[in-house]
């Protein structure tokens, strides 16, 4: 049996900038290497990662040869990743085969990694609407892809907010195990935490007193700053005055957080979401507070490529529920 306090190995593809390593990690999984195709998610991530390998790679560059030279004889107990299926992102043709969709290649990819190396367990996370794409029908096909493989495949849609992220965001999981296994997907956790309760000490931080890295406030446009002062705690556009009211575009923008309740999912723009008391965007080190991301793991690029790191990531507690569950159920059944 895997000892308790023996690391696990584990490949990530699609790496980002690393919120779903570092919840692994934290854990006890050991990296043997990584794989992300955007150059500035791979600056970020060996910032933060420097004892990793991570190759900058279009992934299907990725050979056999060049998995085994990085694995050299050990053991894979696990192969996590979220690769962007925009097949299911999008109504589609629910006569067009979603392994035959080449917008999802990327996805294809990912299978022909774990067939290859044959991971005890693999972890693939998405976007919610994959559960509801064509009527099910796709998530189905991506089930029958990996049971195909040899593995007893479970999926479960997790909301952030339920495991100590101050973040509602909502995701797909599946994990496939190659036995018959117990898994379970980790339970709720009792307590909701706040946009306040998160980020509420760095209201007062400036970046000319304070040593928090990625901790500097957009600047806003006189208009932009007119608007948002109208707009209360937890309030919407719908605040500002007519004349100055943007008569179109996106409902989820000139909003403020409310300070009372977690906050809305966070993308790769967060620009015209506003302070919960202060007039401006939130600073990038406030936004990868909401992802659960600890202070002294460092973004670099410039503020849209690290807005677009931060959007993009697992946030990192939820990660985190996931790979306990993960590692017990490997130290319970997986023989060596």
């Amino acid at each position: 049996m895997v000892k308790k306090n023996e690391s696990l190995n584990y490949i990530s593809l699609f790496s980002g900038a690393g919120g779903l390593d570092l919840g692994f990690e934290n854990v006890g999984f050991k990296n043997l290497f990584s794989v992300e195709f955007n150059e500035s998610f791979c600056k970020t991530y060996t910032k933060n990662f420097p004892s990793n390998i991570i190759l900058n790679i279009d992934i299907s560059k990725l050979s056999s040869d060049k998995i085994k030279s990085f694995i050299q004889n050990k053991r894979v107990h696990l192969i996590i990743g979220g690769p962007p299926c925009q097949g299911f992102s999008l109504a589609g043709n629910i006569a067009r085969k979603f392994v035959d969709d080449p917008r999802n290649k990327l996805f294809k990819e990912f299978v022909r990694i774990v067939n290859h190396v044959k991971p005890d367990v693999f972890l693939m996370e998405n976007v919610a609407s994959l559960k509801t794409h064509n009527s099910g029908k796709t998530l189905k096909k991506i089930i029958k892809c990996f049971a195909s493989a040899g593995y007893d495949v479970k999926s479960k849609i997790l909301n952030a907010v339920n495991y100590g992220v101050p973040q509602n965001r909502r995701r797909i999981f599946i994990v496939g195990f190659k036995k018959h296994n117990q898994f379970v997907f980790p339970k709720h956790s009792k307590k909701i935490i706040t946009v306040k309760d998160a980020i509420n000490d760095l209201s007062s931080c400036l970046p000319k007193n304070n040593n928090i890295s990625n901790h500097v406030p957009m600047k806003h446009s006189i208009q932009m700053l007119e608007k948002m002062k109208f707009v209360k705690d937890g309030g919407n556009r719908n605040d500002i005055p007519k004349k100055l009211r943007p008569k179109s575009g996106d409902c989820r923008k000139y909003i403020r957080y409310d300070s009372k309740k977690p906050s809305v999912c966070v993308t790769g723009d967060m620009r015209k979401i506003f302070h919960y008391k202060l007039n401006r965007a939130l600073t990038t080190r406030e936004l990868a507070r909401l992802q659960t991301f600890p202070d002294n793991f460092i973004f670099l690029g410039t503020q849209g490529q690290i807005q677009q790191q931060i959007g993009n990531a697992v946030p990192v507690k939820l990660a985190q529920s996931v790979a306990k569950c993960i590692w017990n159920e490997l130290v319970t059944k997986t023989n060596e």
